[in-house]
């Protein structure tokens, strides 16, 4: 990954910064857009401190307002004339439901928009890169998510698992598509469940924002430090193509979520 530029989101801590870390060893120069400048530089001097001191600039952004997210992408494109890998990581879970300065339902803002967003400012930066690569990091609780185009932003019935799994498929809907439109390109799309992993995911920042157990399985989750290894692979291995992504959108078995979208309200 030498000389390779990596963009990774969330990446102040849990499965972004642990995917940081790893990309960090493997000689890849980062950009890391955190929320939070305190503890983007606390992670920024954990890579520096490593053996290597690794090339790593941080990026401050709030990715729940587009128009940070504009701003972000424009700073990121004129630092860096190329960009290789994009790694959507950062997300929320709510308990209860709240908008964004741009009156958007959050957890759809952050968890799907912001992907979908700043993947689109950043992809004919992508394209020039070629070959080049975009890692969504999903869930695997996209199977019981559904998408109700009729109330897009939950405003009928709130629901804090539900909401978020709703955003878990459209990430791996939006992949699935972009994997098709981008074949060819040298630029591949793929997305991942990277599994229970203990992180800050709905720890509360904020009113609203659920406890740690709302936002992971009954099963004992697995450490940070054993975090990156699926969303590292898709970010760094050479075998990683949009037909590897298709197969790695089935492993995450969407052909059972693609029943999930309508034009009607989803069952309760």
């Amino acid at each position: 990954m030498s000389g390779r530029v990596c963009v990774v989101t969330g990446a102040s801590s849990g499965i972004g910064r642990a995917t940081a870390q790893a990309l960090a060893r493997l000689g890849a120069t980062l950009a890391l857009v955190c929320r939070d400048r305190g503890r983007g530089e606390e992670a920024i001097a954990a890579l520096r401190a490593e053996p290597g001191k690794a090339a790593v600039a941080l990026f401050l952004a709030d990715l729940s307002s587009q128009a940070e997210i504009r701003r972000v992408a424009a700073q990121l494109c004129e630092r860096y004339p190329a960009i290789h890998v994009l790694v959507n990581n950062a997300g929320v879970i709510n308990l209860r439901r709240s908008t964004t300065v741009d009156g958007i339902e959050t957890v759809f803002a952050v968890n799907h928009l912001a992907y979908f967003l700043l993947t689109h400012l950043l992809l004919e930066r992508l394209r020039r890169s070629a070959p080049a690569r975009i890692v969504n990091v999903a869930s695997d609780a996209h199977r019981f998510g559904r998408i109700d185009l009729d109330d897009l932003g939950h405003a009928r019935r709130y629901r804090a698992m539900r909401v978020y799994a709703a955003s878990k498929l459209a990430n791996v809907l939006f992949t699935y598509e972009l994997a098709r439109r981008l074949d060819g390109t040298g630029v591949t799309a793929n997305c991942l469940h990277p599994g229970a992993v203990a992180t800050r995911l709905g720890r509360p920042p904020s009113p609203g924002c659920c406890a740690p157990s709302s936002a992971l399985p009954s099963r004992a989750p697995r450490p940070r430090s054993t975090s990156p290894r699926r969303p590292r692979w898709k970010a760094s291995a050479a075998s990683t193509s949009s037909t590897a992504a298709r197969r790695a959108l089935r492993a995450c078995r969407t052909t059972r979520a693609w029943p999930a979208v309508s034009g009607t309200r989803a069952p309760a």
